[in-house]
């Protein structure tokens, strides 16, 4: 007849003594096993002791968790969390450094358990660290094992991000920014400066203004990714904290080497920095590892959502700057200038802007302007046309005019293609969405053009011209060859960038 459900077959360890099997009544306290077991072993004060899993972990069995205890489990008898945490609390202050360094290792390892961590949490063993860290006496492993302790405790979510100094802030900072730092030191730091910035807006602020990209750069610059993923990291967590006003995009920048983190769209949008990731991460010989390939997503994301304010942008019909880039659309297509007040009658000109513009294949032949109210993609799809016709003007402008010779039903509209393959892409690369939190999903190509959003409408836009001949599409089409199929073969474009940059180290973006 098998046990009954509440019974599980266990070995208990205890140092010294041969391994106790036991038969544990998970219906029973787990005061009155813990009981049992040290009166087998004639111990006294069976307050003072508690039972551990026997592994790696070495984690304590509580009552929220003894049900995880299976049979043939392997325990371990041993101090109970408060009494381990008063010995560390009083082991990580000797005077010897040995002693200390032994303590520290100790420490560290058993902050991982949650259940210790309250209790060394409870003694203000937080605030002991953070002194120990203030004081600047320690280094080498002893920094490095007070800090490991200390994120580890953190980790936890016990204690409030808010409740440190400006001394421990501008110390922990000082490590990042020395030029030659042992690596574990280097390492703890910067996780704890990312979780300083993720988890208090205040402390965002302080951060950002100890740290610079030029402090940052050279740890990208190193051969070991572990650094160079914490780097990373950190740059993304100061853009997701960063207020609305410093993420706008903006071309224009000095020195980024002396940039406050604070001015973030500016260093996401500066060269320098896209090819030392590229040349020092990316093409790094070294395989990406998980952790580095999702922090590489994150700023992918962050990098696509500088476009959101453009995306939900409405353009103004009244808005002479605005309506001077559509002119600049049907110069450049036509190879004309805009005409003076004087030539000709109004109605002559009316005409013949409405005869271009509906060769330019806008929906609103008499006022384009309208055809970018829609948003999403707003501003953002003429920001796009306009980056084709400067940039890749023999292309525009073959299109343009292949298309306006065409019989009108076989004709493919470039304004309305542009607006609907725009809101396709920031569907498809989700722009103004935040990061996935288990998304490893970067794309190289992204990484090797300042420009890649337009560059790659630029590809895709050619890409759709193509469909629509191929499927030989009528106006009446548009809405097929803009489904599925479109965003079937963005996707494998896309994929296709991907490897051409795999085996040419080059990008076709």
């Amino acid at each position: 007849m098998p046990p009954p459900a509440d019974i599980v077959k266990v070995a208990i360890e205890w140092p010294g003594a041969f391994p106790k099997l036991m038969e544990i009544d998970q219906k029973k306290p787990l005061s009155a096993i813990i009981k049992e077991v040290c009166d087998g072993w004639s111990l006294g004060s069976n307050e003072n002791f508690a039972l551990q899993i026997a592994d790696s972990t070495n984690f304590y069995i509580t009552e929220k968790n003894r049900n995880n205890i299976k049979n043939g489990s392997i325990l371990r008898l041993t101090t109970s969390p408060y009494q381990t945490a008063l010995q560390l609390h009083e082991r990580i202050q000797s005077s010897s450094m040995d002693a200390k360094l032994e303590a520290l290792k100790d420490l560290a390892n058993a902050s991982r358990d949650i259940t210790f961590a309250q209790e060394f949490i409870n003694l203000d063993g937080i605030s002991l660290l953070t002194q120990m860290v203030e004081s600047g006496t320690d280094f080498g492993d002893l920094l490095s094992f007070t800090l490991t302790a200390f994120v580890e405790l953190m980790d936890h979510g016990i204690v409030s991000w808010d409740t440190f100094s400006v001394a421990f802030i501008k110390k922990i900072a000082s490590y990042v920014n020395k030029a030659a730092m042992d690596t574990a030191v280097l390492q703890r730091s910067l996780a704890i400066l990312e979780s300083m910035v993720l988890n208090s807006q205040d402390l965002y602020h302080k951060v950002a203004q100890e740290i610079t990209i030029g402090q940052l750069i050279p740890h990208l610059q190193g051969t070991d990714q572990d650094i160079q993923t914490y780097t990373v990291a950190v740059i993304n967590a100061l853009f997701l904290k960063a207020p609305e006003e410093k993420r706008q995009y903006d071309e224009h920048i000095v020195d980024i080497l002396d940039c406050p983190l604070t001015e973030m769209a500016h260093i996401l949008a500066q060269k320098q920095l896209r090819s030392i990731i590229l040349t020092n991460v990316i093409r790094n010989p070294t395989p990406i590892n998980d952790e580095m390939a999702h922090q590489l997503y994150v700023l992918q994301v962050l990098n696509f959502n500088l476009l959101e304010d453009r995306m939900m942008t409405k353009m103004d019909p009244q808005d002479q700057a605005q309506r001077d880039i559509i002119f600049e659309l049907r110069r450049i297509a036509f190879d004309v200038e805009c005409e003076p007040n004087n030539s000709g009658s109004i109605e002559k000109r009316k005409s013949m802007y409405t005869r271009d513009y509906k060769k330019l294949g806008f929906i609103n032949h008499v006022n384009p302007a309208v055809d970018f109210t829609q948003i999403p993609p707003g501003m953002l799809a003429l920001d796009n046309m306009l980056y084709f016709a400067r940039h890749h003007q023999d292309a525009y402008i073959r299109i343009v005019l292949e298309n306006s010779s065409r019989e009108d039903k076989h004709e493919c509209p470039f304004g309305r293609s542009s607006i609907e393959l725009t809101k396709m892409l920031c569907e498809i690369l989700k722009v103004g969405e935040l990061p996935s939190e288990n998304c490893h999903d970067f794309h190289p190509m992204f990484f090797t053009h300042d420009r890649s959003f337009e560059e790659f409408f630029c590809i895709c836009i050619q890409l759709l011209n193509k469909t629509w001949k191929e499927m030989r599409a009528t106006s009446e089409d548009f809405n097929k060859v803009r489904g599925p199929t479109l965003s079937f073969r963005v996707k494998v474009e896309m994929q296709r960038c991907c490897s051409h940059y795999a085996q040419t180290g080059r990008s076709r973006v």
